[in-house]
């Protein structure tokens, strides 16, 4: 496993990219988690990489991940989009998860579109829901800036206050209500995964004020906040938790429910490229 702290792994990244790419100078970032790699498949493209290709970040592992970055010009917006991502528990480390923050920042992308799927904490949640993240609860005890201060990422100690953007996350909301989606906020807990959660953790991260729960964007979420960037994030809710429904979990529940949300998720990205940055 390389030290992604070293400078060398992400510059081998960023060599692999054309040099076009650099000069399309994309000023939006998508990455787009489970089931919400779709949501871009109408979408014209200018041009496309399959993260196998990149030093270092390698294809996805995970059903419903594309594993492929592309750059749309939506004509108000330019955007590079991660359609697929990689997770901290495939067992590679923070390096593939915090990778397409880190080569946006250095594409100078300044505004970050986040999704994923989440199963619900909050029982006034269904699955097929839609939800901006206001904030988060890191429950793993572990962080990817933890290790020396890398160059470009901010201070030592990032201030946390508001990791998403107030001003993003009104304006996704104000698209939402424009094209007929219901899209309430609230807050999101990073587990490590890959297991699901179990009953008694459900209930704590109820009493904690959790609304859904799921193994990914918070990490993003830190390093693309420690650097500057402004942040929406958004959940599908695919699932309720364990325990508050009384069925098993599986993977297979997630990708049927983000197929069936998947034009009013579509629409919504769609609409966020042009209306929200």
């Amino acid at each position: 496993m390389k030290n992604y702290f070293e400078k060398e792994y992400f510059d081998a990244a960023f060599a692999a990219i054309p040099a076009s790419w650099r000069e399309f100078a994309p000023t939006v970032g998508v990455i787009l988690g489970s089931g919400w790699g779709q949501t871009l498949l109408d979408k014209p493209y200018a041009a496309s990489i399959p993260y196998a290709s990149i030093p270092g970040y390698g294809a996805s592992t995970v059903v419903g991940h594309a594993g492929e970055m592309r750059l749309i010009d939506t004509g108000r917006s330019r955007v590079i989009a991660f359609c697929g991502r990689r997770h901290f528990y495939e067992g590679e480390g923070w390096g593939p998860v915090v990778m397409p923050i880190e080569l946006m920042r250095r594409l100078g992308v300044r505004s970050v579109l986040l999704t994923n799927a989440a199963g619900a904490v909050n029982p006034a949640l269904n699955p097929g829901d839609m939800l901006v993240i206001r904030d988060h609860v890191n429950t793993t005890g572990r962080n990817p800036l933890q290790g020396p201060v890398f160059p470009g990422w901010g201070t030592r100690f990032p201030d946390q206050s508001e990791v998403y953007s107030k001003e993003l996350g009104d304006r996704m909301q104000m698209v939402a209500k424009r094209l007929g989606i219901r899209l309430p906020d609230g807050i999101y807990a990073f587990t490590s995964g890959p297991c699901f959660e179990t009953p008694a953790e459900i209930r704590a991260y109820g009493i904690w004020g959790v609304d859904a729960v799921g193994m990914s964007t918070v990490p993003e979420a830190i390093v693309a906040n420690a650097i500057g960037m402004k942040i929406v994030a958004m959940s599908c809710i695919t699932n309720m938790a364990a325990g508050i429904a009384g069925q098993r979990l599986c993977h297979e529940e997630v990708l049927e429910a983000t197929a069936a949300a998947a034009p009013r998720m579509g629409a919504l990205v769609a609409a966020a490229m042009d209306e929200v940055f």
